[in-house]
């Protein structure tokens, strides 16, 4: 193996939304290190089954949700 081509794999800790901590080793951040989650397996919807609200980070939901309102709703108007 040729020496210093792979990463410096160090221990971390991450914590979870909830507060919950753990440690892994890392290529991330330094020794000691604190990794927070902004999202996680616990709150994401692709992991719940959209059961979890996804945070409005920025406004980027609202915005979204504002632009593309009534995109897929029928026009009752072309209907009646």
């Amino acid at each position: 193996m040729k020496a210093e081509v792979h990463p410096d794999y160090h221990m971390i800790t991450v914590v979870m939304t909830d507060g919950t901590e753990f440690q892994t080793r890392s290529t991330w951040g330094k020794e000691g290190d604190k990794l927070n989650l902004d999202i996680d397996a616990k709150t994401h919807p692709a992991w719940t089954g959209g059961s979890a609200q996804m945070l409005d980070r920025g406004g980027r939901v609202s915005r979204f949700q504002k632009k593309f309102s009534g995109f897929l709703k029928k026009d009752e108007a072309a209907s009646a």
